[in-house]
């Protein structure tokens, strides 16, 4: 703690803070949220199909949504006092009830999910107006955003006393004015851009916690089979795709979208980068449990179609997203390497739709090759002879 009390203050200035780096309060928030994301597998788990996909992204989306608050609001205007620890700690209080309501959250337990999404919020919201009184730079900001923030989070806290489905209407309804703030502020968003280290490493975290949370379900869908080579094989193949999808992000995550920005005056560069990241995590978050679900389904019959498009379609997803976060600058081979991801991500729906009848093992082992070419592609456009014809490839 640098000081007992300290008002919030600007934390963008990258002259004064270059390699910025996450804090042991926001390391330890994030732990809340690998309990949520685990939540949000497990339930999922548990039905996947088309409903269950829709239930999954309903609930996903709040929890993403709040950790991106405090996120941002710690990128901007962190200040390590005894406020700013107790309100974090409120913080943590309100995603870990959202966690507990993640199981029915669509039904009995909804009411519980939809309060303790709305005292999260409240919490951002007192955050952004302390914020606004000490900067007075950053007050248009802080004020669009407490005001956005407020009206969904009343939305939200009203839809607990009120019936389904309209309960999900408004659910809705605050989620859109939730994602819809931050563009209606994009002529002050320039002047208060996010740090260009700290926030990508605090995205790559998060992408770390999902992929972590895929490997678990490897492991959790081999203790439950009996050990054969399948099994086996069908494992390798599961962590294959994650340690490729680890590769292909963290090789090419970067802030050159912010820098990008600064220099060009676009902040939907920064926006487009921030929103692309919901479905790459969904993505991964999906494809861990398409993992399991291949481990348990029977080796000698086909997979079932759920499944098949499980596995396929949110692989797909991850490669889409991970090829639009390349398209817009991440990295200088970002172009070529975008034209990659979503020609994977088009052989991955082609395998969907007609790998009917496939059993378990060729269909994960199709996935996994075509992410680890991905990898292989990348390193061989990366070898020194490539930079040495090319350097601006």
């Amino acid at each position: 703690m640098t000081n007992f009390l300290q008002p919030p203050r600007l934390r963008i200035g990258d002259e004064s803070e270059e390699e910025r780096r996450a804090t042991w309060l926001e390391l330890f928030y994030d732990l809340v949220f690998v309990v949520a994301v685990s939540q949000l597998a497990h339930n999922f788990t548990e039905d996947i199909s088309f409903s269950g996909w829709v239930g999954f992204v309903v609930l996903f989306i709040p929890i993403w949504w709040s950790w991106i608050g405090t996120t941002y609001y710690a990128n901007r205007f962190d200040s390590d006092d005894v406020i700013r620890r107790l309100l974090v700690g409120l913080h943590m209080l309100a995603a870990a009830a959202m966690a507990i309501n993640i199981h029915h959250g669509l039904g009995e337990s909804s009411p519980g999910f939809a309060i303790s999404y709305a005292l999260g919020r409240v919490v951002l919201i007192v955050e952004y107006i302390r914020a606004g009184m000490h900067i007075p730079t950053a007050r248009p900001l802080t004020t669009r955003y407490a005001i956005g923030f407020a009206i969904a989070a009343f939305l939200w806290l009203i839809s607990a006393f009120i019936p389904v489905p309209w309960r999900f209407v408004l659910w809705g309804l605050g989620i859109i004015i939730d994602f819809s703030t931050p563009l209606t502020a994009r002529q002050f968003q320039l002047k208060l851009l996010p740090h260009a280290s700290h926030l990508p490493e605090r995205f790559g975290l998060f992408t770390m916690i999902v992929l972590g949370e895929a490997i678990i379900a490897v492991i959790e869908g081999v203790s439950e089979q009996k050990w054969d080579i399948l099994t086996v094989f069908a494992a390798i193949f599961g962590l294959i795709i994650a340690f490729s999808l680890w590769w292909i992000y963290f090789d090419n995550l970067g802030g050159t979208p912010i820098q990008r920005a600064k220099t060009q005056g676009q902040v939907g560069i920064v926006n487009l980068w921030l929103y692309t990241h919901l479905p790459l995590v969904i993505g991964i978050t999906a494809a861990g449990v398409g993992v399991e679900q291949i481990l348990l389904s029977k080796a000698t019959l086909a997979l079932p179609d759920e499944r098949r498009w499980l596995i396929c379609g949110s692989v797909a997803i991850c490669l889409s997203a991970i090829g639009i976060l390349h398209r817009f600058g991440v990295i200088r081979y970002c172009k070529i390497r975008s034209q990659y991801r979503l020609v994977g991500a088009s052989v991955l729906l082609l395998l969907a739709i007609f790998g009917k009848g496939l059993l378990p093992i060729l269909v994960i082992a199709l996935v996994a090759v075509v992410v680890a070419v991905q990898v292989i592609q990348d390193l061989y456009q990366s070898r020194p002879t490539t930079r040495l014809v090319d350097p601006e490839i």
